[in-house]
């Protein structure tokens, strides 16, 4: 896929995450419905209706490439994907239910095991980011995009988001190895957004969640500048058993 098949399959769904967001927070304020899943985690209609949204969309641009979803058994069997998406219709529910500001959209196109395509919208912050290329990682403000690898970091010491307050001394230690002088705790996807962005430099997880957590952030990381690995420095690839993910060092284009 060249550059500019990704730009048109990207930009042709920026609008329906749009749609979907807005879903999101109308059901939110109508009430959600909240059921148990079989892992113990929570799902809402809003997670299903945004699923449905943008499983539609993407199905009608895309009818070739098979869909892998958090909400939707299909395809999650499959052995040796290659070339596939990745949706996560709402990352960090237990936020969304919370009637919290970090929970996030996220679809992520897979080639090669590698993303090609990233997206990720923060109803809540009314913040949308998506890439599709090297140097083309965006986040669209006011109507205008905003080249991501462009931004420029308005601050000397170097941050980190973290998946909770108290680290870990794995955490830490990765912390320590970059320099790092604070730390905030961040849930979902927005983690990636922000490091692209250069609001923060560093983000470090031990094995934990799935690749449909992490495959549009990384898209639009690894787009801006940024790059990830797991805790050996090794490359993450896509379409691994169960879809589970290694350990992750994401830093931004600062600390490279």
């Amino acid at each position: 896929m060249n550059i500019q098949e990704a730009k048109k399959i990207t930009l042709s769904l920026i609008d329906t995450f749009n749609e979907a967001s807005q879903v999101a927070l109308d059901l939110r304020k109508a009430g959600l419905k909240k059921e148990i899943k079989s892992d113990n985690t929570p799902v809402t209609n809003g997670d299903i209706e945004v699923n449905k949204i943008l499983t539609k969309k993407i199905s009608e641009i895309t009818p070739s490439i098979v869909i892998v979803s958090e909400e939707n058994a299909a395809h999650k069997n499959d052995k040796n994907l290659e070339n596939f998406w990745l949706i996560d219709p709402i990352d960090g529910t237990r936020d969304y239910i919370s009637d919290r500001e970090e929970f996030t959209l996220n679809a992520a196109l897979i080639i090669n095991k590698k993303p090609a395509i990233g997206i990720i919208t923060v109803p809540a912050k009314k913040r949308v980011f998506y890439s599709y290329g090297l140097s083309n990682s965006y986040e669209l403000i006011n109507g205008q995009e905003i080249n991501l690898i462009d931004k420029k970091k308005d601050y000397k010491e170097l941050k980190a988001v973290s998946y909770s307050d108290e680290l870990k001394s794995e955490i830490a230690e990765v912390h320590k190895k970059y320099n790092i002088t604070s730390h905030q705790k961040m849930k979902s996807s927005l983690k990636f957004c922000v490091v692209a962005a250069g609001e923060f430099d560093l983000y470090a997880a031990e094995p934990r969640a799935c690749e449909w957590d992490i495959a549009a952030g990384h898209a639009i990381l690894e787009h801006a500048g940024g790059k990830i690995t797991d805790f050996n420095d090794d490359e993450i690839l896509y379409g691994k058993p169960e879809f589970k993910n290694p350990s992750l060092i994401i830093r931004s284009k600062n600390i490279i």
